[in-house]
């Protein structure tokens, strides 16, 4: 019979408990955009609709390893969040600010 992990957890030694709680924040902080879509509940369906668009257009967008900070911008929006753009150096890291208003260019 399966058991519950929250009772496999209890059995852990407090060092192997706080070694899978720093890897599990790692592994939430570092997803693809497909894993996010997916941790946050939604279906590429789901996502679609909130873009606008075909759900074939959701997949293509989730396989690119190169996009437009508008469109990524537009997918995190989509999900509820905020994108924000860092740099990171040794001494600490640096938001930039230049990429918070991308709006898409309209012809004139």
């Amino acid at each position: 019979m399966a058991k519950k992990f929250s009772e496999l957890r209890k059995k852990m030694s407090p060092e192997s408990q706080e070694k899978a709680k720093a890897k599990t924040r790692v592994m939430l902080s570092e997803m693809a955009l497909d894993e996010l879509r997916e941790a946050r509940r939604l279906t590429q369906e789901q996502l679609a609709e909130r873009l606008h668009v075909k759900q074939p257009a959701v997949a293509k967008i989730e396989r690119r390893a190169d996009m437009y900070l508008s469109t990524m911008r537009g997918v995190i929006k989509a999900m509820g969040g905020q994108m924000e753009i860092l740099a990171v150096f040794p001494e600490g890291k640096v938001t930039i600010k230049q990429f918070r208003d991308l709006r898409p260019r309209t012809s004139a």
